[in-house]
């Protein structure tokens, strides 16, 4: 059996690799700056003695900043990130305060091993070098970044939770605010479920299917991040996705989720039959138009969407199999939606009349060439 971190594909090894890149160039990017703000403090309270060394200070800020992102975006993306989903609230918080603890220390410990080599002008393995590095520990300055980088920790974690229970660029809206007040958006969704869901639930059971559709959704996550794609709901076997129009047309974002879904399905597929002895086959359908977005619930808030593009894309969804395809659209959303992901190619069903639905409404499905 492969190791967990060689079970990943090349789109999902590019994704955490690309959100570490963006962690590392995050952090060295606010470090730079706190050192900058600090420095043009100092000088203009004129604090600044003719011993300071500019550019040794700043290469020793650099160094930790590039280290802290380096293990950061690692620790965070993965460990970190993979503990808050595998164990109590409380343990989860315990093992990343230790964590931090220990990467605290090391790369402080880096950062002033080289300051103080430079300063003392020998090299940072003498004894002279680490007992300095050793008084630095107990000073203010260290303590200040210490709660500084902590909070930086935090906050990167508390964006990665956004950003993954409601899709990649809700964050900026959540915080400012954007749908406290109710508000018309035209988007997107796609209305994806497992086909023979209930024959597979039956034949697995509750618990072992439980985790069938854990793995499922797990593993189809990275095509939705990929895409831009903002996950709506989890109902049953089935998954709601959206896209504000722009992310979802550009480069064909919308259908290429649905392709690259189901690569990752087939990639994962011994694994599946390993486990379970079936591997997920799903449909989609996809349509776009107006609806209202807002916050809604007083107990649990979530970010909600109401309109009859929901119930018209699920009708949709729902004529695959009497179709005998595995993705329907709109032709509505067809005509908008014209750069195709490469190797995609538009086939029209024709119109049909659609459940609940008093007129007919044409359908395209799509197919790789």
């Amino acid at each position: 059996m492969k190791p967990h971190f060689l079970r990943y594909s090349r789109r999902q090894v590019w994704f955490y690799t690309k959100r570490a890149l963006y962690i590392l160039l995050s952090w060295v990017l606010i470090s730079n700056i706190l050192f900058f703000y600090e420095y043009l403090t100092l000088m203009d309270n004129g604090v600044l003695s003719s011993a300071y060394d500019f550019e040794q200070n700043f290469i020793a800020n650099l160094i930790v900043a590039i280290i802290a992102g380096l293990i950061g975006g690692v620790i965070t993306v993965n460990l970190m990130d993979r503990w808050l989903r595998k164990n109590a609230f409380w343990k989860a918080l315990l093992y990343i305060v230790l964590t931090y603890v220990v990467a605290a220390i090391t790369v402080s410990a880096i950062g002033a091993a080289y300051y103080y080599s430079e300063d003392l002008g020998i090299p940072f393995y003498r004894p002279e070098v680490w007992q300095e590095v050793y008084v630095f520990f107990g000073t203010w300055f260290f303590l200040k970044q210490f709660i500084i980088w902590l909070f930086i920790v935090i906050s990167t974690l508390i964006v990665l939770m956004v950003n993954e229970k409601y899709g990649p660029g809700v964050f900026p809206d959540y915080l400012l605010g954007k749908y406290f007040l109710p508000k018309n958006e035209r988007r997107i969704f796609m209305f994806a479920d497992i086909k023979n869901a209930t024959g597979i639930a039956e034949d697995l059971g509750e618990e072992k299917y439980f985790h069938f559709l854990k793995d499922f959704f797990r593993d189809v996550a990275p095509a939705i991040v990929q895409s831009y794609g903002e996950v709506y709901q989890y109902v049953g076997d089935e998954i709601v996705v959206s896209w504000k129009m722009k992310q979802g047309l550009k480069s064909g974002n919308a259908l290429r989720c649905f392709f690259n879904m189901k690569k990752s399905i087939a990639y994962r597929k011994g694994r599946y039959l390993r486990k379970y002895g079936v591997s997920p086959e799903f449909k989609a359908g996809y349509h776009f138009g107006a609806v209202m977005v807002g916050e809604i619930g007083k107990i649990k808030r979530e970010i909600a969407f109401s309109g009859d593009v929901l119930n018209t894309t699920s009708r949709i969804q729902g004529m695959c199999n009497e179709l005998g395809v595995e993705i329907l659209a709109s032709e509505k959303f067809a005509d908008v939606a014209y750069k195709l992901p490469k190797g995609v190619q538009k086939v029209k069903v024709g119109d049909e009349k659609l459940r609940g639905k008093s007129e007919e409404i044409g359908l395209v499905t799509y197919v790789r060439e």
